[in-house]
């Protein structure tokens, strides 16, 4: 399975410690954890007139019933109050 999305709003280094903390281990640009790697790379940020929004491309592959529960366990991590 493999699922790639931009996240927005949280820098690079803490989606590599989210990341880590949910069982990966950092080498050579790469996140491996059981049964799944990941990559990251920081892309153009999202702008509106004046704001913008620092984004970075997630790459998560690995076996489906390993990667869906980890890709929700990192949702709940990124998730942003406010409004």
């Amino acid at each position: 399975m493999r699922i790639e999305c931009a996240v927005h709003g949280v820098p690079l280094w803490l989606l590599q410690e989210y990341l880590h903390a949910l069982g990966g281990e950092i080498s050579e640009g790469t996140i491996r954890g059981a049964g799944w790697q990941a990559w990251l790379e920081k892309i153009e940020p999202y702008r509106i007139g004046s704001l913008s929004v620092g984004r970075v491309q997630l790459i998560l592959e690995g076996e489906a019933a390993v990667v869906e529960p980890l890709f929700e366990k990192l949702g709940w991590k990124t998730l942003r109050g406010g409004g």
